[in-house]
């Protein structure tokens, strides 16, 4: 999901280049509230079902031409849009796909780098338009976005906090996330949870009962609620995960926390101000790219790295900083 929030700040720049063009998006219904504001045009993916196998993924290509579709640029570089591509080339349309520079990536956590971070996913995905010949320059950062609040009346100040991720080593561990949901209730007015079902809503639902002043989002909001609420938020606290690319979408502050991960392989929350970057200097990180490598100690020591204090010293700055 988070690659898919990504690609709306490379179609915004798409837009402005090639004003007038027909943009189609093939992806997930799921995701259209990434897409609000865009002039753009969807092309459903049912993953679960007509499209599920790379069959299906001919069948789509089949219904992107009957939509009239004359280029595809190919940003996932997976091996369903592979098979897509494929149907594509073979009857004609132009094509170009992601380069994910896996080398570049490899090399970065090899020497543990703190170096020149790598090239941002969201240029990635320009490039791919570029290499149709579409003229797009740099994505500017989403301006902060004007949203009702689907949780009332603001009053006061709002932070989000999003400790969840599907790798470990991107999860906040569930002992310091206490600590924290009980500072930021301290301290702030609402504090939302973010999450999915099963443990991370108990676990929301549990820090709801405990502190007066927190809310649990699950069950609550549905995916363009939850951009509603985070557009009306003063400072979200996230993983590297999904939470930091929708707040970029609508351009609020993030604290982000990075353990196994590091935000210099391209995928920190695009237009996030890399000032909110929390990351323990240790010497075995990074380790991976997307997390899901095990923990050669087996304790994720690179997320206990990041103290609750810490955390909300940074919130403070961030909140700060965005009210001058």
């Amino acid at each position: 999901m988070g690659d898919v929030a990504m690609l709306p700040h490379a179609l915004r720049a798409l837009g402005e280049a090639c004003p007038g063009m027909k943009i189609t998006v093939a992806t997930r219904p799921l995701f259209k509230p990434f897409f609000e504001g865009l002039e753009v045009d969807f092309l459903e993916v049912d993953t679960k079902g007509r499209h599920h196998s790379l069959a299906g993924m001919w069948r789509l290509a089949r219904e992107a031409r009957e939509k009239g579709v004359d280029a595809f640029a190919d940003c996932h570089g997976v091996l369903r849009s592979k098979a897509f591509r494929l149907a594509m080339w073979l009857h004609g349309i132009p094509v170009a796909h992601i380069r994910k520079g896996r080398g570049e990536k490899a090399r970065f956590i090899r020497q543990h780098s703190d170096g020149e971070w790598l090239k941002h996913t969201v240029d990635r995905y320009c490039d791919v338009f570029r290499r149709l010949g579409l003229p797009v320059g740099k994505p500017q950062p989403a301006p902060r976005a004007l949203r009702p609040s689907p949780m009332g009346e603001k009053q006061g100040v709002w932070v989000g906090f999003a400790p969840f991720s599907a790798q470990k080593g991107k999860t906040y561990p569930e002992d310091l996330s206490r600590e924290v949901v009980a500072l930021l209730a301290e301290r702030y007015d609402r504090v939302f949870i973010h999450g999915g079902g099963g443990h991370e809503a108990e676990f929301a639902r549990e820090m709801e009962q405990k502190h007066e002043r927190v809310t649990a989002l699950a069950g609550r909001v549905k995916l363009g609620g939850e951009l509603d609420l985070i557009a009306n938020l003063d400072c979200v606290v996230s993983m590297d995960s999904l939470v930091m690319h929708m707040a970029s979408l609508v351009g609020t502050p993030v604290v982000s926390v990075w353990g196994a991960t590091h935000p210099g392989l391209g995928f920190l929350g695009y237009g996030c101000d890399p000032e909110g970057v929390l990351q323990g200097d240790l010497d075995c990180r990074p380790c991976s790219v997307y997390g899901g490598k095990k923990c050669r100690y087996g304790d994720h020591r690179c997320m206990r790295a990041v103290s609750p204090e810490m955390i909300m010293e940074k919130v403070g700055e961030m909140i700060a900083k965005n009210r001058k």
